[in-house]
């Protein structure tokens, strides 16, 4: 059950805020939205308001928005989407990955401005390991440590450097309680796993910045861009899961916290952004790129032809998801330890 809501919030938080950049950006451009719908299936619940149908359905894993003129039928509408310049059309298309990259700041935000918080500019101490060389020698939640050996440390980054080189040695550290100056001699134990030194400290963690929470939230984004770039230029594996396997990781990390899940969700937003930008048919980037041959030719491309195209995409596009699943199905139900 905690997989199911979990991957109905993942799923509706991203498809909510995919489809309303393009009802949004449509409306702006003085596109008529016909339909605004959450889900695939049966309906839930569903209403209307100003000419524009609104709905909730069954199946949690998509939704559309769907304008005037993307039946060949309406397309001489003078609110359809064809009569519109191709540069609103452009905005249109964009917007749906825009508001996912956007959503994927957003949240990182709101984990290390309300929540997590983010780090101390000094080395502050945030929590003090129990049973550690920390403890033993009387280091308390709030001492600032401003030296090792004489060394002078600027920041916790600072500290862990230094500490980290120095497993099993005996050395000094000063620290700064309430303006008062302290040394203590302490011995860093070896971590088993790394080989590092280290003394059973934590970093002081200060909520409700809001510049270090920016600043966070761009650094971690700057993170997730660099490793999609190093996996599309071939200096990462690529690990690929269809809609089940991400269910599965997505209840494997809601069992580890709801930060842990706030932090994935940003994950999957950005490439859910990036992957629907790509030029491929049926997929927003594929329509943009008829857009750009339509802008260089002067002419759109026939509608049966794009349409054709796009089914042929769509077509794959399922074929692909259907065989990544099938390899979810071996990997996480007969796979030896499954």
């Amino acid at each position: 059950m905690q997989t199911i809501i979990a991957a109905i919030f993942v799923f509706g938080l991203l498809i909510l805020a995919h489809e309303l950049g393009h009802y949004y950006i449509a409306r702006l451009a003085g596109i008529r939205v016909l339909e605004l719908a959450i889900g695939f299936g049966p309906k839930i619940i569903g209403w209307s308001k100003k000419g524009t149908d609104y709905s909730l359905r069954a199946v949690p894993l998509g939704g559309f928005c769907r304008l005037m003129g993307e039946n060949p039928e309406e397309a001489e509408d003078p609110d359809s989407f064809p009569q519109k310049p191709i540069l609103s059309r452009m905005a249109v298309l964009l917007a749906g990955s825009g508001m996912n990259l956007i959503l994927a700041l957003v949240v990182f935000f709101l984990i290390f401005f309300f929540i997590v918080g983010t780090p101390s500019e000094n080395a502050k101490i945030g929590n003090v390991v129990e049973d550690s060389p920390a403890e033993d020698i009387g280091l308390e939640v709030g001492d600032v440590i401003t030296a090792v050996d004489g060394e002078t440390i600027d920041t916790f980054r600072d500290l862990v450097l230094v500490v980290s080189e120095r497993p099993n040695e005996h050395f000094e550290i000063t620290v700064d309680r309430n303006g008062q100056e302290l040394s203590y001699m302490v011995t860093a134990t070896e971590e088993q796993e790394t080989g590092r030194g280290i003394i059973g400290i934590g970093q002081k963690l200060d909520r409700y910045n809001f510049i270090l929470s920016i600043e966070q939230s761009f650094r971690q984004y700057a993170m997730i861009l660099a490793s999609f770039y190093h996996v599309l230029s071939g200096q990462a594996p690529m690990d690929v899961a269809g809609p089940l396997g991400i269910v599965h990781v997505i209840g494997e990390v809601a069992q580890t916290g709801f930060v842990n899940l706030l932090m994935l969700t940003a994950l999957i937003s950005i490439n859910l952004g990036i992957i629907n930008l790509l030029p491929i048919p049926a997929l927003d980037g594929g329509r943009i790129l008829f857009l750009v041959i339509e802008a260089v030719r002067g002419r759109p491309v026939e509608p049966e032809k794009e349409g054709f195209i796009h089914f042929i995409g769509f077509a794959l596009l399922i074929t692909l998801i259907l065989f990544i699943t099938y390899q979810d199905v071996l990997r996480l139900f007969f796979s030896p330890g499954n």
